[in-house]
């Protein structure tokens, strides 16, 4: 019984692999193997980095609020705690970009959340 090397099926899945080792260094985007190999840990990280990614933003709006409340003489904990006393809801993205492009209007959130 004569080999069956795959053909048409075995070459459209290399070319998959390969199209998307696209970019990558030596060997890495020419031989399927360690394309492969290479593709599947980028896949990974892709899936990995699309979680972590969120983190990173959080901590960003909060360091970036820290640092907007102590220059009106309030830490970033007792803002937050004043605001849920007041029952200002808004979230960290949008504070931090008040922090940044509007200091007059976070300005007047951190008076109402120091006098709560």
């Amino acid at each position: 019984m004569p080999r069956a090397k795959g053909g048409f099926k075995t070459s459209r899945r290399h070319k998959k692999v390969l199209s998307s080792a696209r970019g990558y260094r030596s060997g890495r985007h020419k031989l399927f193997r360690s394309a492969k190999e290479t593709a599947n840990r980028a896949m990974v990280y892709q899936y990995r980095d699309r979680r972590n990614k969120k983190r990173d933003f959080r901590k960003l709006w909060i360091i970036r609020i820290n640092a907007a409340a102590h220059a009106h003489g309030l830490s970033y904990s007792r803002l937050i705690h004043g605001m849920k006393k007041v029952g200002i809801e808004i979230d960290r993205k949008v504070l931090s970009d008040m922090a940044i492009h509007d200091p007059e209007g976070f300005g007047k959130i951190v008076d109402m959340a120091k006098n709560a």
